[in-house]
């Protein structure tokens, strides 16, 4: 197998069972790999930390199949961590009134670069780096095998893939195509998802217990959900008793599927309204004309992708809870998120105080939130925790 060797004292976290070299790290490459070969990782005096993948177009050059160096890659390999995943995700699988959840989740399921989600009964994959897309055909035939399922569509649609030196994908890998709406049921909620065209693999899974959460905390509450795509907190908050929920996304499209959400729900259009506007310019023409809410719900799209983005995001998450923090009514509930994975939790705090102190308000953490539990966070592998929530009483 060819070898890549670490820089003297470049092993720490690979003996931490981190799974990335960057390529800082990097002494030297025997035996030309080509993109997404294995490749025996050694450290400085030859020792072998574990078997990897070769990505020489990103900065993230290696990343780590396994941590023992006499495993083979190959079917058999793919067949066990598969298996593994699934069966982790057994439980929520398995739960009445959900039909829809990450199967396999990268890093933390032992899969660099490998993402599949579940939909009723169509399979989404991305295949995000060029590890992952070698043993495509591969990992696709064995997911058939594993997954009882109509079709299995890929969604490689995301920027990342071209530091792997990869075109963006989409399309049908196997079986039937999803239909244009495929409806989901989660903790008995109807919601429409698009598979081909929606956000991510069509939706965001990775709030399924915090909408759920939501519906909880309710009832005969007034709720301004911004960046409301869908509307699947919007179809919660009804769920949970609210009296009246308003819905904010610049995407007509996207308004056009959370009103469907919410008739299929059963909800009377008189319990809620949908507004197209952009949600940094609405929160101040809300502020402006006093109005107030028992709830405000920030959920918006990553602010930054790398963590020379990260003033730009703080100072929109900030801008976002100083305009929101107003709407809030004395002891009401402002629930914000981050999915940015260059801001962590105590960051992002911070930034969520300096806009509430900006506005003239105060409030009070009640309950930290992050993603669902079938997105799993690998113990030497923290970014995989990248949604962080704050659920603030505000005085």
């Amino acid at each position: 197998m060819k070898k890549i060797v670490l820089k003297k004292g470049r092993e720490s976290s690979l003996l931490r069972r981190h799974p990335w070299v960057f390529s800082g790290a990097i002494a030297k490459v025997e035996g030309n790999p080509s993109p997404g070969e294995e490749v025996l990782l050694v450290d400085h005096g030859g020792n072998g930390l574990g078997v990897a993948s070769w990505s020489p177009q990103s900065q993230i050059q290696a990343r780590v199949w396994s941590f023992d160096v006499a495993e083979t890659i190959e079917r058999g390999f793919f067949k066990r961590r598969l298996e593994q995943a699934i069966r982790r995700r057994q439980p929520l699988r398995s739960q009445p009134g959900r039909s829809a959840c990450r199967l396999v989740y990268g890093e933390s399921d032992h899969l660099p670069g490998l993402v599949v989600d579940s939909y009723n009964q169509f399979l989404v994959c991305q295949f995000l780096t060029v590890g992952a897309e070698i043993w495509k055909a591969t990992i696709v035939d064995l997911l058939r095998e594993l997954v009882p399922c109509a079709g299995i569509y890929e969604r490689s649609d995301v920027a990342s893939r071209r530091k792997e030196g990869l075109e963006e994908a989409t399309g049908v890998l196997w079986g039937e195509a999803p239909p244009e709406t495929l409806v989901i049921t989660e903790y008995g909620c109807q919601l429409g998802v698009d598979i081909a065209g929606g956000h991510k693999t069509g939706y965001y899974l990775d709030q399924a217990e915090n909408r759920h959460f939501l519906a909880s905390i309710s009832a005969d509450k007034t709720v301004l959900n911004c960046f409301s795509y869908s509307g699947g907190f919007s179809v919660a908050a009804l769920v949970g008793g609210a009296r009246h929920v308003t819905s904010v996304d610049s995407s007509a499209p996207a308004l056009a599927m959370a009103e469907q959400n919410l008739a299929r729900n059963g909800f009377d259009p008189r319990q809620y309204t949908t507004v197209d506007a952009n949600v940094f310019e609405l929160l101040r023409q809300y502020r402006r004309d006093g109005h107030q809410y028992d709830m405000v719900i920030l959920d918006p799209p990553k602010f930054a992708d790398t963590r020379h983005q990260q003033n730009k995001a703080a100072r929109a998450y900030k801008d976002i809870a100083m305009q929101a923090a107003p709407l809030v009514a004395p002891g009401g509930l402002l629930m914000t998120y981050s999915c940015s994975g260059a801001i962590d939790m105590p960051l992002f705090q911070k930034i969520t105080a300096d806009g509430f102190l900006d506005a003239g308000r105060s409030g009070q953490v009640v309950r930290y939130l992050h993603q669902g539990q079938d997105h799993p966070v690998g113990l030497a592998f923290p970014e995989s925790l990248y949604l962080k929530g704050l659920l603030c009483q505000v005085d």
